[in-house]
C-alpha cells in the first residue's frame, strides 16, 4: 500500500506544482468557458456493482454538464490502454478509469501527462512509483474491505475452521487488498485456515464455476469468502446443486452490497456483506471539475462504507439504490 499511495500532504503538493506549471488546464476542449469532455475507460459489465456504478457516472455527467465518452474494456487491459489513447488523440479535457489490473499504465499515462490532460483513477488503484501520472484516486479502501470481513469471521468462527476465497480479477486491486486485509485479521485465529483460493474474476459464473470444483475437491468447507456479490450468488447455486444450504451448511462472507446480494443476505443465504459503494459518479464529477481547473485536489479520496448483517439489509432494503 505505502507503493500505491504516498503520503497525502506529499502528493497534493506534487498535483499542485504539476497545475501550477501545466497552465491549469485539460487538451484543449477543457479551457475556461468550454464544455469539460471527459472520456471514460470502465473495466467493463462483469457484475451488478459495475453496472450500477456505470450508470452513476452517466447519470452524474449529463447532471453536471460534462460530455461524457465512454468505453467499456470488456476486462481487458488493452482495451483501456486502446480507449485512453484515443482519447489523447481527441484532446479530451480529462481522462478517467478503474483500472483492470494495477501494473502496466505507466507508459499510456505518462503518454497523457505529456498531452497536458489530467487522470483520475476511479475505484481501483494502479502500483506505479510515478504518482504525477495521476492527479488523484477516488475509490473505497479495498484492504480496510478485507479487515472488515476478516473481523466478522474472527468473531464468529468457533473451533476449526476451514475457507474457501472466491478471489477477483488476477492482479486487480481489489483482488490483491481484500485477500491482504482478511488474511491480516484471520491471522489472529490459527483455527481459521484458508484451504482453497481461486478467481472467479468477480462474475456470477466463475463464483458457481470455481465453487463447483471447491465442492469437489475440498472435503471439508465451513465458510466462503468471496471478494464480491456476484461470486457469492454463483457460489449460492453451486452449493445448492450439491445438497447443502448456504447460509447454514455453509457460511458466506461476500463484499460489495449490491440489491441481489442484499436480498440474499435477507433471506440468509449470505450471512455477512461488506459494502463497497459503486456511486461514484458525483464525486467524480466535482473532481474533474476542479483538475480541469488546475485546483488542488486531494490525493486520496476515500468513499464512506459500511457492513450488513442479515436484519440491517432486511431495514435497508427498501431504499436501496443499487
Amino acid at each position: 500500500m505505502l507503493k500505491k499511495i504516498t503520503t497525502l500532504a506529499s502528493v497534493v503538493l506534487l498535483s499542485a506544482v504539476t497545475a501550477c506549471g501545466s497552465g491549469g488546464g485539460g487538451g484543449g476542449t477543457g479551457s475556461s468557458g468550454d464544455t469539460i469532455t471527459m472520456g471514460f475507460a470502465q473495466v467493463g459489465a462483469e457484475s451488478g456493482w459495475r453496472t450500477a456504478n456505470t450508470k452513476s457516472i452517466q447519470d452524474e455527467a449529463k447532471a453536471a454538464g460534462i460530455d461524457l465518452k465512454f468505453s467499456d474494456a470488456q476486462q481487458k487491459q488493452e482495451n483501456q490502454i486502446k480507449a485512453i489513447r484515443s482519447y489523447i488523440q481527441q484532446k479530451v479535457s480529462v481522462i478517467a478509469f478503474s483500472p483492470v489490473v494495477e501494473t502496466g499504465w505507466d507508459t499510456v499515462l505518462l503518454e497523457a501527462k505529456r498531452a497536458n490532460i489530467p487522470v483520475i483513477l476511479t475505484d481501483r488503484s494502479i502500483d506505479s512509483d510515478d504518482t504525477s501520472l495521476y492527479k488523484t484516486f477516488l475509490g473505497s479502501d479495498f484492504v480496510e474491505e478485507g479487515r472488515r470481513a476478516g473481523d466478522w469471521l474472527v468473531s464468529n468462527a468457533s473451533g476449526p475452521t476451514s475457507v474457501v476465497e472466491l478471489q477477483g480479477t488476477t492482479g486487480a486491486a481489489p483482488a490483491i487488498d481484500r485477500k491482504k486485509g482478511f488474511e491480516e485479521k484471520i491471522a489472529a485465529k490459527p483455527d481459521i485456515k484458508v484451504v482453497a483460493s481461486q478467481t472467479g474474476d468477480f462474475t456470477r459464473s466463475g463464483g458457481k464455476q470455481v465453487m463447483e470444483a471447491m465442492l469437489k475437491s475440498q472435503p471439508k468447507i465451513d465458510v466462503v469468502y468471496a471478494h464480491n456479490d456476484d461470486m457469492g450468488l454463483g457460489a449460492i447455486e453451486a452449493i445448492k446443486a450439491a445438497g447443502k444450504v448456504p447460509g447454514k451448511d455453509i457460511k458466506i462472507i461476500t463484499v460489495d452490497a449490491v440489491k441481489d446480494g442484499m436480498q440474499a443476505l435477507a433471506n440468509g443465504e449470505i450471512n455477512f456483506i461488506v459494502e463497497c459503494n459503486p456511486l461514484l459518479g458525483k464525486q467524480l464529477m466535482d473532481l474533474a471539475k476542479k483538475v480541469v481547473k488546475g485546483e488542488e485536489v486531494p490525493a486520496r479520496v476515500v468513499t464512506e462504507e459500511g457492513t450488513f448483517t442479515q436484519e440491517q439489509a432486511k431495514a435497508a432494503l427498501p431504499q436501496r439504490q443499487y
